[in-house]
């Protein structure tokens, strides 16, 4: 594993120990949770580098991060891109050591993150991403990592495996939760070292979880479906979106406002904490898969063609609640 100048990477196992009283069977879902420490072994042929591309901020991307004040948003064919002026502009990365498709990133601070995807590959950098380096790749595997943590302490989690654990995102303090397929949620309430099946409110996939500024969560899904808990994920109700395309990523911004955004250009968004949407149709109807708030109502957000900035104010004029 690389190590910066002066804070070292490390990714770490999540598996190991169920506290809840859930199915065996549900526990072992989780060991798709990988832990991968060390170097590529020296044997391994090296996977072709990212290739320069004039248009890579328009090509497909399917995670977004900050690194401090930059934004850092990676995609298809290795390709990472950087925002210094909150997703106006974008310039691709000097340096990606795969071509894979890379579905999830996240940093420790301005300067560390790491970034995974298709192939098991894993990649660290320690100059906020303008260059990268290959910790780990096992294509034989033929288990995709899907999406990664970065926690306080240097510690990485990356998720994915043949069980599709789709997204793990931060909640309060300690708390983490892991969206799945099949229905499955999981919660662990300290950092990752114990997990905890939860009551699923439906059977189909779920491709995020948002943990809201009041402590509600939410659960994105299949054919528009959309939960809210307010007990941390021991029930759930079903929120109404007025779409059927799928939600894949969301985001808060100012106040108790929340977006939502998903396929065929679906952006649903809510000004009371995630207990009623606004449903909007962005007009060329392509898909969205993650988004982060970069201010004054506006959303950097990343999908089919790349990175757009979608200004909330605006956005719901023409457009009919969701009820």
């Amino acid at each position: 594993m690389h190590k910066g100048p002066d804070r070292g990477v490390r990714v770490r196992s999540s598996v190991g120990r169920n506290a809840s009283a859930a199915p065996r069977k549900s526990f072992f879902a989780l060991a798709s949770v990988l832990a991968v420490v060390g170097s590529v072994r020296a044997a391994e042929p090296a996977p072709p580098s990212a290739e320069p591309a004039r248009l890579a901020a328009r090509s497909l991307l399917i995670a977004i991060a900050a690194a401090g004040e930059r934004l850092v948003a990676v995609g298809d064919r290795g390709i990472i891109v950087l925002s210094d002026d909150r997703a106006a502009s974008w310039v691709q990365a000097a340096a990606v050591p795969t071509q894979a498709l890379l579905t999830g990133v996240c940093f420790l601070d301005a300067q560390h993150g790491v970034a995974v995807g298709h192939d098991e590959v894993i990649l660290t950098t320690a100059d906020g991403g303008r260059t990268w380096q290959r910790t780990h790749y096992a294509p034989e595997a033929q288990r995709p990592l899907l999406d990664v943590w970065c926690g306080a302490g240097n510690r990485v989690i990356a998720a994915g495996g043949g069980y599709h654990l789709n997204r793990i995102v931060s909640g309060a303090g300690a708390r983490l939760y892991i969206a799945a397929e099949a229905g499955h949620l999981y919660r662990s309430d300290d950092s990752g070292a114990i997990w905890q099946e939860l009551a699923s409110p439906y059977e189909g996939s779920f491709f995020d979880v948002l943990p809201l500024s009041d402590g509600a969560v939410l659960a994105l899904g299949l054919r528009g479906n959309l939960y809210r808990s307010e007990d941390a994920g021991a029930s759930w109700q079903k929120i109404a979106t007025g779409t059927v395309e799928m939600l894949d990523g969301g985001a808060s911004f100012a106040g108790a406002g929340v977006a939502i955004v998903g396929l065929s250009g679906v952006v649903l968004i809510s000004r009371d904490g995630g207990r009623t949407f606004t449903l909007v149709q962005r007009s060329d109807r392509s898909g969205l898969s993650a988004a982060l708030s970069v201010g004054d109502e506006r959303l950097a957000a990343v999908g089919e063609h790349g990175a757009q900035v979608i200004a909330l104010a605006n956005a719901s004029v023409g457009a009919g609640a969701a009820h």
